[in-house]
């Protein structure tokens, strides 16, 4: 019968994983922390603005636009776990409990996989419209509600999963060395499991990359055809190029380091650069706020209005109405969504 640690101390497992505890703290623990911290306060502030911005505007309630407020939301639960990471990290680690360490871990697991998850679904949904050349997709309201509920059940199940069973608190030679109370074998699986996301996300992008290349190199013969199409259609292979080339730069750094623990790379030095692969991954739920709002006019204009809010009877942007529109179902203005 295996014995179980239940009553020891973090430092206990820290000390197991020869990850070190420091007493005080470093000018390298500061400055992470003062980057966390720095970059968690600007993630809620630009989410929080997606979300009222697709609250308070109309012309942004269907699909594709409740799919950016619940990634927003899922953005911004990020920045509240990475703020909650920076609170009780450096020498506050040795003082916490199992139990507090372990919902540490479990909201920013939670909430890493809810933005990687969200941006799958965004990648398919666009694809579908995409290729109908459609403005938006006629999910109805119950699938879409459906849809948000799978992402944040599958997010929940894989934040929560350590803390009910896969860890190493029965099994200290299956510790890992980033994070000592998880097994090996789960950081394997959260980082294979995200890998994979990514690659179904190159492939989903890639396919929408050359389909809109194809159809320029159309319209390019044609000219006349259908004219009112090609400024979305460029605006899309700009988005797509930006969201594929930050979600590249921002992630796969982390999930190849938490493969290489998971796998037991003795000769890979993961703990020197944990801290910074993980601030990077945050800095994306930074940039989709950026990518998937801001480069959008109508979405742009609303952020003036909400930033403006006490001199909107003045303001000289408030009556136009050069927003989301369509002719039976088609891009009919710039959207770059």
């Amino acid at each position: 019968m295996r014995h179980c640690f239940y009553n020891e101390t973090v430092g206990f497992f820290y000390n197991n994983s020869r990850k070190e505890l420091s007493a005080h703290w470093r000018p390298k623990d500061v400055l992470v922390v003062a980057l966390g911290l720095a970059v968690s306060a600007v993630v809620l502030l630009t989410n929080l603005l997606v979300i009222a911005a697709v609250a308070t505007n109309r012309r942004f309630h269907y699909p594709i636009y409740y799919l950016l407020a619940n990634l927003a939301a899922a953005d911004l639960f990020a920045g509240v776990a990475y703020m909650f990471l920076m609170f009780h990290t450096g020498p506050r680690t040795a003082q916490l409990s199992l139990k507090t360490w372990f919902i540490r871990q479990s909201l920013l697991d939670t909430s890493l996989t809810a933005s990687v998850v969200n941006l799958l679904a965004i990648a398919v949904e666009r694809h579908r419209t995409v290729l109908t050349m459609q403005l938006h997709s006629e999910m109805s309201a119950q699938r879409v509600v459906g849809l948000i509920f799978s992402i944040w059940a599958a997010a929940l199940l894989l934040g929560l999963i350590p803390s009910y069973g896969w860890h190493c608190l029965c099994s200290l030679e299956s510790c890992s060395r980033m994070a000592p109370l998880y097994s090996r074998s789960y950081l394997t699986f959260w980082a294979v499991s995200n890998l994979v996301v990514f690659l179904v996300m190159v492939v989903v992008y890639g396919h929408i990359f050359v389909y809109v290349r194809r159809r320029m190199a159309r319209m390019a013969r044609h000219t006349g055809a259908h004219p009112r199409h090609l400024p979305p259609v460029l605006a899309l292979v700009k988005t797509v190029t930006i969201i594929l080339g930050a979600f590249v730069v921002c992630w796969t750094p982390g999930q190849v380091v938490l493969l290489l623990d998971g796998l037991g790379c003795q000769s890979c030095d993961v703990l020197a650069v944990e801290k910074y692969v993980l601030l990077l991954a945050e800095i994306n739920s930074l940039i989709n706020a950026i990518v998937y709002s801001w480069r959008d006019n109508e979405m742009r204009n609303t952020f003036r209005r909400l930033l403006c809010f006490p001199c909107l009877r003045n303001s000289k942007y408030a009556a136009p109405d050069r927003g989301l529109h369509s002719h039976n179902g088609h891009f009919t203005v710039d959207s770059s969504i």
